[in-house]
């Protein structure tokens, strides 16, 4: 988990840094120097520190889901008796593929899914694999019936 107090303050250079890639994670730090004006090893070094910093923390396509027979999305509240088992609840998380977020929140469940599965019938596979984690009383899944902000992207 982050720390309460762990926010960075970026200059303007970084944060367009920061805008360009999130917009577009394949710009070239080329293309990129041009835009904020700097060499190309100055943005390199700046993109260098932004990682090490953690501020970007990765790289990624994002893929239609749909177009590669995931066909049904959710979202699924997990309610757990404690927190006792987190960790546990952390690691069945990243071994489940269906899985492709996880958020401990507040309220009524301790962890919001964001789940891609072929069908109902492997959702209700995925539900009855979540139900039997530890400490799990039960589950409440809302399906996505579509997506009404899709990340920006540049091909």
């Amino acid at each position: 988990m982050s720390e309460i107090n762990d926010s960075i303050n970026l200059d303007d250079t970084d944060k367009k840094i920061v805008s360009l890639l999130k917009s577009n994670a394949r710009n070239s730090v080329s293309k990129i120097s041009e835009i904020i004006n700097l060499s190309v090893p100055a943005t390199s070094d700046r993109i260098k520190k932004l990682e090490d910093l953690d501020i970007i923390k990765g790289y990624k396509a994002v893929i239609n889901s749909r177009k590669i027979g995931l066909d049904l999305s959710a979202l699924i509240t997990v309610i757990s008796e404690s927190s006792s088992n987190y960790e546990k609840i952390i690691d069945f998380v990243n071994q489940t593929d269906e899985i492709v977020e996880c958020f401990a929140t507040t309220g009524r469940g301790s962890h919001i899914l964001m789940v891609e599965t072929r069908n109902t019938g492997s959702l209700e596979k995925l539900l009855r694999k979540i139900q039997s984690w530890p400490n799990v009383i039960r589950t409440e899944t809302q399906i996505i019936l579509s997506n009404n902000k899709i990340l920006k992207t540049s091909k």
